[in-house]
């Protein structure tokens, strides 16, 4: 929800940053801390380092935490909690969370640029002109969690002494996890897996590595994907895009009532989050007879995804299913 912002001792007051100004290796989201902290990234640095991942869909976070680290910054990913966002908003550093997307979009992050204690709410950035989003703490907290309540910090090189390196939780790990996602993007899959597997030897509750090296191995068709995408369900069972990802494993194999099962289990966590999974289930029901169950998530799709590119293709599906 967007509303009105009142004044509150909690809340940091952020620059308003035109979303055209986002780049594939600049997100929104770092520009405005960026501009917040007094500072300025060149874009057209970011413009060029985004032309090696042309046709690449959405942002990546890592080019923009490195872009930012070479001009002056110094940054921080790791496990954070409530407690822990509200003492940085406290201190002056508005923290990024990673939070579940919509839509189509499967992630997303956000500032969050102060809380209200009275109400309960946590307070996030809107790129808008006097708004703000204000979430219940308990709703971001279960939102939040599904991705292990992964944290970005972002400070000056001169102020990395408010921030206390030694009590962040997976820092290193999650770290390995970003640039792990940089390479696989870049096609450097070994070099991907490596660092994932850094990562879990590192800190091997952090759902978030066994999740990514899960991904990576279902790509490539390999067992172990189950093995590590059972251990990110293990250390953390609200991991949506684990049990999404085993959805994902077993209807490549055409085991239609296991990728039945876990898509259901990813829905039940969260039925707002990413809309082609209804679809995906839709072929799994279909595959195992129950026909309502496939027009059910398949209509559940279209709702989700007002601009689904296949939207003609799956309503002359739905009616001929009826």
């Amino acid at each position: 929800m967007s509303f009105q912002p009142k004044q509150s001792e909690h809340l940091i007051p952020l620059p308003l940053v035109d979303t055209s100004e986002e780049r594939i290796c600049l997100p929104l989201v770092l520009n405005v801390l960026i501009r917040y902290w007094g500072e300025n990234v060149p874009l057209d640095e970011a413009a060029e380092i985004s032309k090696r991942y042309s046709g690449i869909k959405g942002t990546i976070m890592i080019e923009g935490i490195e872009l930012a680290e070479r001009h002056g910054f110094v940054s921080y990913l790791y496990r954070g909690s409530l407690k822990d966002l509200k003492r940085r908003i406290d201190q002056g550093i508005p923290p990024i969370a990673i939070l579940p997307g919509i839509h189509d979009v499967v992630q997303h992050a956000t500032i969050v640029s102060g809380y209200d204690s009275e109400e309960r709410r946590i307070l996030t950035y809107v790129p808008q002109q006097d708004a703000l989003g204000a979430i219940p703490e308990s709703r971001f907290e279960q939102d939040w969690s599904q991705d292990d309540m992964i944290t970005v910090l972002l400070v000056p090189k001169d102020m990395r002494d408010l921030v206390h390196a030694d009590e962040l939780v997976f820092s290193q790990s999650n770290r390995l996890c970003f640039e792990a996602e940089k390479l696989r993007l870049q096609g450097l899959i070994d070099e991907a897996a490596d660092k994932l597997k850094k990562a879990t030897s590192i800190d091997s509750e952090n759902s978030q590595a066994w999740c990514l090296l899960a991904g990576m191995y279902n790509e490539l068709g390999l067992e172990e994907a189950t093995k590590c995408y059972e251990q990110a369900v293990k250390v953390n069972p609200k991991c949506y895009l684990a049990y999404r990802g085993l959805g994902n494993y077993y209807l490549k194999r055409k085991d239609y009532s296991m990728a039945e099962a876990y898509y259901t289990k990813a829905i039940d966590l969260n039925p707002q989050r990413y809309g082609p999974i209804y679809k995906n289930r839709a072929v799994a029901r279909l595959e195992i007879g129950d026909r309502s169950g496939a027009v059910e998530d398949l209509t559940r799709y279209l709702e989700q995804v007002p601009a689904a590119p296949d939207r003609k293709n799956v309503e002359d599906a739905i009616a001929e299913l009826k």
